[in-house]
């Protein structure tokens, strides 16, 4: 697989599923990687060499965000098929939103669109010349996407949310299909949509029960009919942080200003976890120092999760169910784990 280029799903290291990540439940039991030290498997393989260690502290902040959220967001971008002079819509401000958005533009997009309910990442999301639609007003998607462009829809959309998505309008409820949908509802026909966004086998803390089982409400039918393509799993990040590492070096693109990137002790992450509202954190703890040669491992997933070398990206499969549903094209769609050959890590 990864000299394939699918690092996302190894099958080297977790003897359970394909792929593995670090302090991450059912990924192979790694510790986490949010500590002042980190044990990087495979080192020769997993770590990302930089030319010049000068020139890499002047930009070791941008640098830092090659480990996990800007090879997503890329990755996101690219799999919906971003291109000179698309239309883009990103759902989610959060940092792989921003990461995808700022990507867009990196690959000539003529207008990105971000979607969020939290007006300050929205802001954000401006900051450095996206368009909004924000979530809380009353307004649909349709039509703030219509206001902007003069067609309600876009050539390529980036679910950067996942499995914690909330409906649109104020005080909108967790509904983890929400973001699925309303990508294929504002996607052109033939259009691609890229899911970087988390979505897991199993959620206890899940609204509803079909959804703790990993089993939501997708409106499959309607990208059948409008025949999407869509890209699901965990970012292949050494696909794309060689490529990236360059464009951070000559000034291309700047990932840190772009998800305001904020450096914190690592001690003081717990007390910021606890101000964050969301059953999800949304803090990143000061990366340790690099060492002389100056590298830095691969595999931070998200912000608030450390994410190992490698990890899984789930497979989509669907069930049927009862017929009520299925008549207005709903179908429960179960995310569950690709299956592959595996060999025990060596000891």
């Amino acid at each position: 697989m990864c000299k394939e280029g699918h690092t996302g799903v190894c099958l080297n290291v977790n003897p359970d599923r394909p792929g593995s990540a670090y302090g991450y439940v059912d990924m192979g039991g790694w510790v986490g990687g949010q500590a002042e030290y980190v044990m990087v498997p495979y080192a020769d393989w997993n770590l990302l060499r930089f030319p010049d260690r000068d020139q890499a502290m002047e930009k070791i902040l941008d640098l830092t965000m090659l480990s996990d959220i800007f090879p997503t967001g890329y990755h996101g971008a690219v799999t919906a098929g971003v291109t000179s002079g698309s239309t883009v819509y990103v759902a989610g401000a959060g940092p792989v939103g921003l990461a995808a958005a700022h990507a867009a533009q990196f690959l000539r997009a003529s207008v990105v669109i971000v979607g969020d309910l939290n007006r300050d990442r929205l802001a954000q999301a401006r900051s450095f010349g996206c368009e909004i639609a924000d979530l809380t007003l009353d307004a649909s998607l349709p039509d703030q996407i219509e206001q902007i462009l003069g067609v309600p829809e876009v050539d390529a959309a980036v679910d950067a949310v996942g499995y914690e998505a909330r409906g649109h309008g104020t005080g909108a409820e967790e509904a983890p299909a929400t973001v699925l949908n309303s990508t294929m509802e504002i996607t052109r026909a033939a259009g691609r949509i890229g899911i970087p966004g988390l979505y897991i086998t199993g959620d206890p803390g899940a609204a509803d029960e079909a959804a703790k089982q990993g089993s939501l409400s997708i409106r499959i039918v309607q990208g059948w009919a409008k025949s999407h393509t869509f890209t699901t799993g965990q970012c292949p990040v050494m696909r794309y942080h060689h490529a990236l590492m360059n464009a951070i070096l000559h000034d291309r693109v700047h990932i840190a200003e772009a998800v305001n990137a904020t450096p914190i002790p690592l001690d003081e992450a717990p007390r910021l976890r606890r101000l964050r509202p969301r059953r999800r954190p949304q803090v990143r703890p000061r990366p340790a120092r690099p060492a002389d040669g100056v590298t830095l491992s691969r595999g931070r997933r998200r912000s608030c999760r450390s994410r190992g070398p490698v990890g899984a990206g789930p497979v989509a499969a669907v069930e049927a169910r009862p017929a009520e549903a299925a008549r207005h094209g709903d179908l429960h769609g179960h995310l569950s784990p690709g299956r592959g050959r595996v060999r025990p890590l060596p000891r």
